[in-house]
């Protein structure tokens, strides 16, 4: 008995409603609209499978073989029966189509003139995030105002992604050559979890998202840190700040007047981050100078070569990043 309360509470666990990834609860419009549409589909599949196991019941009930009954008269063809069963899933479809077209429609109309514009690259395996009115470029962490509607448009530079955050509305295909667009207004502070949801190679199941949810006012001091110039470094940090400048980082990476690479993500504001990796560890010192010193060993399949650095020289680089904010 005692084993069984671990599996037990380990599989309630799993049921939980409101988790990071929970598809049925909305916090968005557009993620209650699609709710709204699963609600009625499994209303009516409900009725129809009430509808069926009644019939069954009552026909394997009304119908079964008796001891020594004669073979009862054999009917071919009911044309009130036959009209009946094409009549009835015409209109259970009807029931569900309109509106699922209606949300369709909805999901599809012009963003509102005050919505604000963010361009979603999907790259292997990382998110890039640009604000175009507002000139702010940044990486994995979506911030958006509560309130305010949002327009994404989504772009794929090197293979098909899927951008998917369950709570604030889904999916939506990230493809090569085509821009998917995405409108919705987020409605309640918080962070939400996001993942790339169609395969896209080896680091697929690691191509994570955060989406914050700030109240405006602190989505202002978001941005305003997002485009101050970061003090100058000390210490440590100086001397990461050196190493980084004269490795292979700057060919890759951007940091506001320091380099200008484009192949990873942004890093001017790093340390203003709360994970590394898209998600997979948290942005502490220790998993930082870990991924610096070799990144595929926490990400499989990553584009980002291990530098060769030491210990010392990851750590003070780590550092600098860090600082970052």
């Amino acid at each position: 008995m005692r084993p069984a309360l671990p599996l037990l509470a380990a599989t309630l666990g799993g049921c939980a409603w409101d988790g990071p990834m929970s598809t049925v609860v909305a916090r968005s419009d557009f993620a209650r609209d699609i709710l709204e549409v699963y609600g009625i589909v499994t209303w009516a599949t409900v009725v129809i499978a009430l509808v069926v196991f009644v019939a069954l019941g009552w026909i394997l009930l009304r119908f079964r073989e008796k001891p020594g009954a004669p073979l009862p008269a054999q009917t071919h063809g009911h044309t009130l029966l036959e009209i009946a069963w094409t009549v009835a899933p015409a209109l259970a479809l009807l029931v569900i189509a309109i509106p699922t077209i209606q949300v369709i429609f909805r999901t599809q109309a012009a963003p509102a003139a005050q919505a604000l514009d963010v361009t979603v690259r999907g790259r292997q395996w990382w998110w890039e995030f640009r604000y175009p009115s507002l000139g702010v470029v940044t990486a994995n962490e979506l911030h958006l105002p509560a309130g305010r509607p949002v327009a994404l448009s989504l772009e794929g530079p090197d293979v098909i992604h899927s951008f998917w955050v369950p709570q604030l509305g889904g999916k939506r295909d990230v493809i090569p050559g085509r821009v998917n667009r995405l409108t919705l207004v987020p409605e309640r502070p918080g962070e939400y979890w996001g993942q790339c949801a169609e395969f896209c190679g080896a680091s697929h199941a690691n191509m994570g998202l955060r989406v914050f949810v700030d109240t405006p006012e602190e989505f202002a001091r978001w941005l305003a840190a997002q485009r101050a110039t970061p003090a100058e470094p000390t210490g440590l940090a100086a001397e990461g700040k050196a190493i980084y400048a004269r490795s292979a980082c700057v060919g890759c990476h951007t940091v506001r007047g320091v380099s200008a690479g484009v192949l990873g993500p942004d890093l001017t504001t790093f340390g203003s981050r709360t994970t590394l990796g898209a998600g997979l560890r948290p942005n502490t010192l220790d998993n930082l100078t870990a991924w610096i010193r070799d990144p595929a060993a926490i990400k499989p399949g990553v584009k980002m070569p291990a530098l060769g650095l030491g210990e010392a020289e990851a750590r003070a680089v780590a550092a600098y990043l860090a600082g970052l904010k």
